[in-house]
């Protein structure tokens, strides 16, 4: 079997980028991998492919599929996908010719095994919930199922997902091996790595009179200081900050009171989004009554989803800034 890498990293995949890459990179000749792509420092690639798409993120979640999707989104099937946050590095490698799923795929299970990692999960077309050679897309990230629409025709399609435990953060790897049916006898291995660590902390805690400012001008002030477990309400630690200014804004202001109203993204379907604000909104106001002792006729939490962003949902700069708490005085 041909030598492949070393790796301490996770990858998850984006179907979405596998149709695009399907519908725009089918050319006869990958000679040369594409302008400013690199191999991951701790994944070397499969003996003779080349790169096609390259992208690195310093910071983002990503959903892992550890089993296989039932029916509809993944949001569908919690017990499917395992969310990450972290560093992530997506490649996406031609394989050469004349080489199989099957000898691309033992290569990395033999190398990801050698390196340390655990598999979560491996699946092959059937398995993976695909029929007659058709998946689909669900979202950005890599879930397989049947029919649907974005369908490929693909052969030999296989799927594992694993994990590193390492002292300085884990390290998950998703990674789809494939090939086309009809167009080419080279193939494909989608590679996310996803490294968990810390997000940089860049946001500014916006102090009880900032907050008492912008409600006296608008009625409402946006926090991003609040941060929560991804797709999940658990308020993290680090919101500690922006709790205590909350409370010094309602103990300076003894007759205000205050709507807590969560927002997020447009990821995903508006009513699992409009529940999971909600949600979130009814543990910042829950947190404030027990932890802070504010009274709970001061408070009341709704949740509006992606119904009124304040940025554009296209791109991920806008994404970041329509996921925020806002304060509305009553």
């Amino acid at each position: 079997m041909n030598s492949l890498f070393n790796n301490k990293y996770g990858i998850c995949n984006s179907l979405i980028g596998l149709i695009i890459i399907f519908s725009l990179s089918i050319v006869p000749s990958f000679a040369a991998d594409v302008k400013n792509s690199k191999d991951h420092p701790l994944i070397p690639r499969y003996e003779g492919s080349s790169i096609n798409f390259y992208k690195a993120e310093a910071f983002n979640e990503f959903p892992l599929l550890i089993d296989g999707i039932k029916s509809g989104r993944a949001n569908n099937n919690p017990d499917s996908v395992k969310w990450l946050e972290g560093k992530i590095t997506s490649l996406m490698y031609v394989t050469p010719s004349g080489r199989s799923t099957l000898e691309v795929m033992r290569n990395y299970e033999k190398a990801l095994a050698d390196a340390g990692f655990e598999v979560l999960f491996s699946c092959k077309k059937e398995g993976c919930n695909c029929k007659d050679g058709k998946c689909v897309s669900l979202s950005q990230s890599f879930f397989i199922t049947s029919g649907g629409q974005h369908n490929m025709n693909v052969r030999g399609l296989r799927y594992l997902a694993a994990k590193l435990s390492r002292s300085e953060g884990d390290v998950y790897v998703s990674l789809l091996v494939t090939s086309h049916k009809y167009d080419t006898p080279k193939g494909w291995a989608w590679l996310r790595v996803i490294e968990i660590e810390p997000m940089e902390e860049k946001m500014v805690t916006i102090d009880a009179a900032e907050m008492n400012k912008g409600i006296d001008k608008e009625g409402r002030v946006a926090l991003y200081g609040i941060l929560f477990d991804v797709n999940k309400d658990t308020i993290k630690p680090e919101s500690k900050p922006t709790l205590e200014q909350i409370t010094a804004l309602l103990t300076n202001n003894p007759e205000m009171k205050i709507v807590i109203v969560g927002h997020t993204d447009n990821q995903g379907e508006l009513k699992y989004n409009m529940d999971l604000s909600t949600r979130r909104a009814k543990s910042v106001k829950a947190a404030l009554i027990s932890d802070y002792g504010i009274a709970k006729e001061r408070l009341s939490a709704w949740g509006v989803g992606y119904l009124s962003p304040v940025a554009s949902n296209r791109t991920e700069a806008g994404q970041t800034k329509n996921r925020r708490v806002e304060l509305v005085e009553q």
